[in-house]
């Protein structure tokens, strides 16, 4: 499934993410003790480590730990300066970790503990964008731009040609116009939209997150012309979030007396 901004959870759902080099205890292998390792605590709540920094994105993770309902907190038991444990909710191993100063420490937890505890907001338009993504694409009323678009496969080097249909911010894919429901969708908030050349291709559709953490997507229409008209409707339904989430975030910060029915 393609996902931008993960189309299964709401958008305004704070996304922790930390990165960074840590030392991590280990009990196996020939060497015991300390190793550093570089990890990433994504979107997902879910914490990444490899080797070296250089192999995020390119191998995959040594492990993968979920970090909701774990226990964290610092750790003294060790006689070691800036160590902190994480007990994951499931299993009985516990991880011991080591910063290199009290002010990276302390970061490290604040965005754990942000994954331990996730805010789960249930809000209309993601109920809304869930019910659609089991529709057919002529199911879908009122669309802002529909039609043919080639997304690059990075995996494989190649162009594979999708229907899609925009709709309030959220751009779905499907097998064609005949599909049932779709194979995935991007969530445009915070995303941006320009027209750029990439290899033989003198004009392609960047879609452009705004963290490192999501993909870059590229798309192609059939012509110059069809790019630039989806582009346009692209930006337009990219900057709907704007207002969107200004007023959600206005409606939380009014003071408790004047939010009362």
């Amino acid at each position: 499934m393609l996902v931008g901004s993960d189309i299964s959870r709401c958008p305004n759902t704070p996304r922790p993410t930390c990165r960074g080099y840590l030392h991590k205890r280990t009990h196996s292998g020939i060497l015991k003790g300390w190793r550093k390792r570089w990890f990433v605590l994504k979107h997902d709540g879910c914490l990444y480590y490899y080797k070296h920094k250089k192999d995020e994105g390119k191998c995959r993770p040594l492990e993968v730990t979920k970090l909701e309902g774990a226990e964290i907190g610092v750790d003294s038991s060790l006689g070691k300066p800036f160590a902190f444990k994480c007990a994951p909710q499931s299993g009985n191993r516990i991880f011991y970790f080591c910063a290199t100063s009290n002010q990276e420490m302390k970061r490290w937890l604040e965005a754990m503990e942000k994954a331990v505890h996730p805010v789960h907001q249930n809000h209309v338009w993601v109920d809304v964008t869930m019910h659609n993504t089991n529709l057919p694409p002529l199911a879908i009323k009122n669309p802002e731009c529909l039609g043919l678009l080639q997304h690059l496969d990075k995996n494989k080097d190649t162009w594979v040609q999708h229907y899609c249909i925009l709709k309030d911010g959220c751009l779905y894919f499907y097998d064609s116009i005949r599909s049932t429901h779709t194979i995935g969708g991007i969530y445009l908030q915070g995303y941006m939209v320009s027209e750029q050349s990439l290899g033989s291709r003198r004009s392609v559709i960047e879609v452009k997150p705004p963290s490192e953490e999501f993909e870059t997507f590229y798309l192609c229409a059939e012509s110059v012309n069809e790019n630039k008209r989806w582009i346009t409707a692209l930006r337009a339904s990219a900057n709907k979030w704007i207002p969107l989430n200004k007023a959600i975030q206005d409606f939380m910060n009014r003071p408790l007396e004047e939010t009362r029915m």
